[in-house]
């Protein structure tokens, strides 16, 4: 093959993904922040969507629709919830465990309702599962799920955790569990707040598992 030709081929499969690009379908979603196109987007927000899209997850719901409008900070806080939530050196099990009960603690319906399967696949009991979505101290829990959920209730109710809850919590992750645990919970707390701002829409056919927020005005 001559250089030519293989000149010739590199220019036509570039200007192929060029216009694979300008089509490529998002299928965001959003209520008060519109949907965004592909086409519509600015460099920033398109590095985002790249970045999001290269690494382990594979679609763009929840957040990202709103994200997007701050794409810096977006990109930022998605690389963040990536190792939150696949790379956390929490256990699974329990990492769903605490990622639930901050979307409850929002009444975020649509992240409640993605992770209840999520930690439900990742062994948490149903039961356990049912009782926080009711808004109820489980009564079925291992023990280092009762680590878990005192240390998650103790810093949302007191805003700390006692020196007991800590050090069985240190004994269980260690310090880096630790962190990592309080840094799940300050991720989820802002997807939950950016879903219940922009009023996001649940899937078609999915029912909501506790009443959505009311603001009083």
């Amino acid at each position: 093959m001559s250089k030519r030709m293989l000149i010739a081929i590199l220019v036509v499969a570039a200007s192929a993904f060029a216009v694979a690009q300008q089509k490529r379908d998002l299928n965001l979603r959003g209520d008060r922040f519109a949907p965004l196109t592909w086409d519509t987007l600015t460099t920033d927000q398109k590095t985002m969507v790249d970045d999001l899209l290269s690494g382990t997850r594979t679609s763009l719901n929840g957040p990202f629709n709103v994200l997007l409008r701050s794409p810096v900070m977006g990109n930022h806080a998605q690389k963040l919830g990536e190792y939150l939530r696949f790379k956390t050196s929490v256990p699974q099990r329990l990492n769903e465990m605490a990622i639930i009960m901050t979307a409850k603690w929002w009444s975020s319906p649509y992240e409640f309702n993605q992770h209840k399967a999520l930690a439900l696949t990742a062994g948490l009991n149903p039961a356990l599962v049912e009782d926080i979505q009711a808004g109820r101290r489980p009564q079925q829990m291992q023990a280092d799920e009762t680590i878990v959920y005192d240390f998650c209730t103790e810093l949302r109710e007191r805003r700390g955790v006692s020196d007991t809850t800590f050090a069985k919590a240190q004994k269980l992750l260690g310090e880096r569990g630790v962190v990592d645990l309080v840094a799940v919970m300050g991720y989820y707390d802002l997807v939950s707040m950016v879903l219940n701002v922009d009023r996001y829409p649940l899937p078609a056919g999915m029912q909501p598992p506790f009443p959505a927020p009311q603001p009083s005005h």
